[in-house]
């Protein structure tokens, strides 16, 4: 029954909407051209922007009534401003109660329609006067002296009404009541908060292994899920998450912990970005046209032959044993630093590694979430787990020295099948407190307060073991 007032309300919407003018350059577009002015918008990434639209309003001296058709209809009214000279709100109302087959027929209840019928085997049509008594998961109408219900039976049927309720938008409309101070043509800023609109920056990152070298390609996802369409407009993208209070959760936050599964050391490098606070800009370079219901991506980090090496690290917790082999990750290692990096800042997202195979083709071989990180950072993007490259961690022995104190010896195995030497980047963490080095097979250095990392060389087709005896409080 859905399916035929759908159908029924569709098959006359074109004669309903004859009455708004649309131009033939707007012929694309049936509901006419935008009412939009000069827009700006502010995309955040955690999906809510700034909208800031400049329109021209012709008002008459006093209290006037102005409609903004084309706002987002999700719009947050009560962010709403609307600055102009000589002019005041003195009232406002969003209607979001849009223009739709299911909408026309539900409004049309109580009203008088009229239904043609088409005989399928002549083509001859018939018309009756009906009133709507119901839409309610169906259509009930009132001909005459009967009650009928329309089926959905196949045979062609119409439904055509006399207008469009006048509380029934085609677009998303703001009504506001306004106070002006004299007549006349005035420019008026509409600004106002809204979720749907959003961002986020994805990496492509071909690794070059014998030059030990990345191009990197650094993309913005713009995603509009408004429910209107901004034209050719000015586009600021920031970097960062503003607090916001959404407690009736009107729009998606992202996590405040970053999902960084790359490692990074934090770089200490001023970036030649555009600052807002503590927050970074990504201006696009020219104004864009971001339709509902869209993604759209622009290019803003192209970066050539940045030096890069492949390595693989091995974590063990304090006091962990492995009772089979683990597997070494592979790790890509690069810089954003100015000099001898990709030189600038980098907004969260993924970065998606690709590796050149023996014909030259680019493959696949893994990808890492990161937060956003300062230039001059030093990166470790995790890729995958080594196949041929794996280690153990035994806890050889654990001596009791005093009621306080503690000696453990510690033996890493490491095993490379691969045809050439590789190096591991050993790191024991839990090492919180006084912690004393006794012993170690290989030197090694103490990273942070509870980390201490080694650079394990293991020959190709071969095996190596690192010792090391720690004096520990527990």
């Amino acid at each position: 029954m859905r399916r035929l007032m759908l159908a029924t309300a569709l098959a006359l919407l074109p004669a309903v909407l004859g009455a708004q003018t649309t131009s033939p350059a707007d012929s694309a577009n049936p509901v006419g051209p935008s009412a939009q002015g000069d827009v700006a918008l502010t995309i955040y990434q955690n999906g809510q922007s700034l909208v800031q639209d400049v329109r021209q309003l012709n008002l008459a001296n006093g209290r006037t009534r102005q409609d903004f058709p084309d706002v987002s209809a999700q719009i947050r009214p009560e962010t709403v401003t609307l600055s102009g000279p000589g002019i005041g709100i003195v009232e406002q109302n969003f209607d979001f109660d849009l223009l739709s087959p299911d909408k026309l027929m539900e409004k049309a209840v109580g009203s008088v329609v009229t239904i043609v019928r088409t005989n399928p085997a002549t083509g001859a049509e018939t018309r009756e006067q009906a009133r709507v008594l119901a839409a309610n998961g169906g259509i009930v109408l009132q001909i005459g002296n009967r009650i009928e219900v329309l089926r959905d039976d196949g045979l062609p049927v119409r439904v055509i009404f006399d207008k469009v309720p006048e509380n029934l938008r085609a677009r998303p409309t703001l009504s506001v009541t306004l106070q002006s101070a004299s007549a006349g043509r005035v420019p008026a800023t509409l600004t106002y908060l809204t979720p749907g609109l959003g961002w986020t920056s994805d990496y492509v990152m071909l690794f070059d292994a014998a030059k030990g070298a990345i191009d990197v390609q650094g993309w913005v996802t713009l995603t509009n899920a408004t429910g209107t369409t901004y034209r050719d407009a000015d586009i600021l993208l920031v970097a960062g998450n503003p607090n916001a209070n959404n407690s009736n959760g009107a729009f998606a936050r992202l996590s405040r912990a970053a999902l960084i599964e790359a490692g990074t050391e934090a770089g200490t490098e001023t970036g030649t970005r555009q600052r807002l606070g503590d927050y970074i800009l990504y201006p696009l370079p020219a104004r864009t046209t971001v339709a509902n219901a869209q993604q759209k991506q622009v290019s803003f980090l192209d970066v050539k032959g940045a030096p890069a090496r492949n390595s693989y690290e091995w974590v063990n917790g304090w006091l962990a044993t492995t009772s089979e082999p683990r597997s070494a990750a592979s790790v890509l290692k690069f810089s954003t630093a100015k000099s001898g990096g990709l030189g600038d800042q980098l907004p969260a997202g993924t970065i998606r590694v690709y590796l050149r195979d023996a014909r030259g083709d680019p493959q696949f071989i893994g990808e890492s979430r990161i937060g956003g990180t300062p230039m001059g950072s030093q990166m470790s993007i995790r890729t995958g787990d080594a196949f041929d490259v794996k280690g153990m961690a035994v806890v050889v022995e654990r001596k009791r020295l005093s009621s306080a104190r503690w000696r453990t010896t510690m033996r890493y195995d490491f095993s490379n099948a691969r045809a050439e030497l590789v190096t591991v980047d050993l790191a024991q963490e839990g090492l919180y407190g006084d912690v004393r080095l006794i012993d170690q097979s290989i030197a090694g250095n103490r990273v942070s307060a509870d980390r201490m990392e080694w650079q394990v060389p293991v020959p190709a087709n071969g095996k190596t073991s690192l010792s090391v005896v720690f004096d520990t409080r527990y």
